[in-house]
């Protein structure tokens, strides 16, 4: 079990953890929660249907990181706007969608990350500085988001765009200042690989 997540009677899953990744994982989902930002309590409307019908921002993010977790609907890499029309209707598109689904797609991404933390926080330590840590089937599902959004962020930073890249990756010097950077992206693909093959049916 070290390393890799294997499935547990009934459904969900469970991996064992020592005390650095338990760290790492939690630091790495705290940095991910300030980035994706607060809910929305603060300034929440006292009508709960007011509330529902809030709307988010129209413009993309301005961070690359959020634009790639909270990518336009109607545009972006790979999608051909043709002419400057079709751009400005594409980009009209994109956000009209953004306003009515960021708000939502933010508060899920917190409560997988959030579903992170607590999980980790809800551990104890053995004498070996290690624990398991047991997810039930929903657990795992909002593990498994949770470690893809925590990929696609650090994926960003270090500028990954296909596999091509990862490839470069493993041949970066150990003296390469992004070297943890990708340390962490990659054991990170490894948990979420295996967490994908206990889900699978």
């Amino acid at each position: 079990m070290p390393g890799h997540f294997e499935p547990l009677p009934g459904g969900g899953a469970a991996v064992a953890l020592d005390e650095v990744e338990i760290s790492i994982i939690r630091s790495l989902a705290v940095q991910l929660l300030e980035l994706i930002g607060p809910g929305p309590a603060e300034n929440a409307s006292a009508d709960p249907l007011a509330e529902l019908f809030a709307e988010g921002p129209s413009e993309p993010p301005s961070d690359p990181v959020l634009k790639r977790l909270f990518p336009d609907a109607y545009s972006g890499p790979g999608v051909e706007a043709g002419s400057p029309e079709q751009a400005e209707e594409q980009h009209a598109r994109s956000a009209e969608f953004r306003r009515f689904t960021e708000n939502d797609l933010r508060a899920g991404k917190r409560e997988n990350v959030l579903t992170v933390i607590r999980s980790l926080d809800g551990l104890t330590l053995g004498g070996d500085g290690g624990a398991v840590l047991k997810l039930t089937a929903a657990q795992s599902e909002q593990w498994l988001r949770a470690l893809n959004d925590l990929r696609l962020a650090i994926g960003s930073r270090l500028d990954v765009v296909d596999e091509e890249d990862t490839d470069l990756l493993y041949r970066l010097p150990d003296e390469d200042p992004r070297k943890p950077m990708v340390m962490a992206y990659l054991w990170l693909g490894g948990l979420q690989e295996t967490l994908v093959e206990t889900l699978m049916p």
